[in-house]
């Protein structure tokens, strides 16, 4: 069967969580449930920026992208951000991480974004080998100050 990529819906929310679950795991970080509500009720909101496509397979959801958009100092269009993406481990080497970042570059192109950036562990070999079939990583260092 072929992948589908499209727009998360009430129904999926057991799926979603299940590989929220794994993608927390994988970072080795908990998030509280009321954070991981609240980020299923901004998903859900048309009016939230925050949005999050899915790739499914035969109605089984394997993987997603959680990503939002913001203005940009750096140019006059705003910016997209790729917050989230995780893909099932066990269907992993499939595609799904590339049909969910090439539906994101359509995304962008269609709202008039700059482009869309994102974050991985330095030590995430397997999703920077992906990462960098798209474009050179750019010699930024992340810093979080939690306040």
């Amino acid at each position: 069967m072929a992948i589908t990529i499209r727009d998360a819906l009430e129904g999926d929310e057991a799926a979603w969580r299940k590989l929220w679950a794994g993608y927390l795991a994988f970072y080795e970080t908990d998030v509280p449930e009321e954070v991981t509500a609240f980020t299923w009720a901004r998903i859900l909101d048309p009016g939230s920026r925050v949005s999050m496509r899915l790739a499914e397979e035969d109605g089984t959801v394997l993987g997603f992208a959680i990503h939002h958009y913001h203005d940009s100092t750096w140019g006059i269009a705003p910016e997209g951000y790729l917050e989230d993406m995780f893909v099932d481990e066990g269907t992993r080497g499939r595609g799904i991480g590339r049909a969910l970042i090439d539906d994101l570059v359509t995304i962008s192109r269609r709202n008039g974004w700059r482009g869309i950036y994102w974050h991985t562990r330095q030590d995430n070999a397997r999703a920077r080998k992906l990462y960098d079939s798209y474009v050179e990583a750019d010699g930024h260092i992340r810093y979080r100050l939690k306040t």
